[in-house]
């Protein structure tokens, strides 16, 4: 058990609680800041160093998702709280069908992915609407496999690109193109799979995809 300074400040004590709830050793999140397994522990124990570093504050309070505030920030970035830092995107039971088309249901969402806000920033999505939801079957291989998860923009309905589009009751993600006037082209990036061309008013385009992410 590690035993904490009576002097040291509550960022120590609250460290070591979210270190154990998360079950995370020490010595594990100093080599996940690229610090010495000690560096850690002689923080919590000897107050040493006095305040850590911005870099590993942030690191740490991203990994655990609370605010720099708890882990001793000062006051003006400690009035951040967790759910400013961060951004809940719902994953929907929702199978986009990247083949013959996937039945939806209703849309309750069942987890989430907690992303920074300023991630989401970076990657140009912030004010996007997003949902996740898994592409199944093949014909959008090699840019979405089986099994990938994709974030969706609802915002985005207008223009070409790939899409997540409802025919009747199924759901299918697809290129879509412009084709004669009130017509859609749906394409496939596998060439085993033809083009669907359908009138406009027989698709509903549920939005764009802008982000995947997958095993390897």
């Amino acid at each position: 058990m590690v035993e904490i300074q009576d002097d040291s400040g509550p960022e120590r004590a609250r460290l070591l609680e979210l270190a154990q709830a998360s079950r995370a050793s020490l010595a594990s999140l100093s080599a996940m800041l690229g610090r010495n397994p000690s560096y850690l522990q002689q923080f919590v124990r000897k107050g040493s160093p006095r305040r850590l570093e911005e870099r590993d504050r942030q690191r740490l309070a991203e990994f655990f998702g609370v605010s720099e505030g708890e882990l001793g920030a000062p006051a003006r970035v400690s009035r951040r709280t967790a759910a400013e830092e961060f951004l809940a995107v719902l994953r929907l039971p929702l199978d986009a069908s990247a083949g013959p088309g996937a039945v939806g249901t209703e849309e309750i969402s069942f987890d989430s992915f907690r992303f920074s806000r300023r991630w989401l920033r970076e990657m140009g999505l912030e004010g996007a609407d997003l949902s996740a939801i898994r592409v199944e079957g093949d014909s959008m291989e090699p840019v979405l496999r089986s099994g990938d998860e994709i974030f969706v923009d609802r915002n985005k309905r207008a223009g070409e690109g790939i899409h997540v589009v409802r025919i009747g009751d199924a759901l299918h993600v697809k290129q879509v193109q412009a084709s004669a006037p009130d017509r859609i082209k749906l394409v496939s990036a596998n060439d085993a799979y033809p083009p669907i061309e359908l009138a406009r008013e027989e698709v509903e385009i549920i939005g764009r995809v802008v982000w995947k992410g997958g095993r390897i």
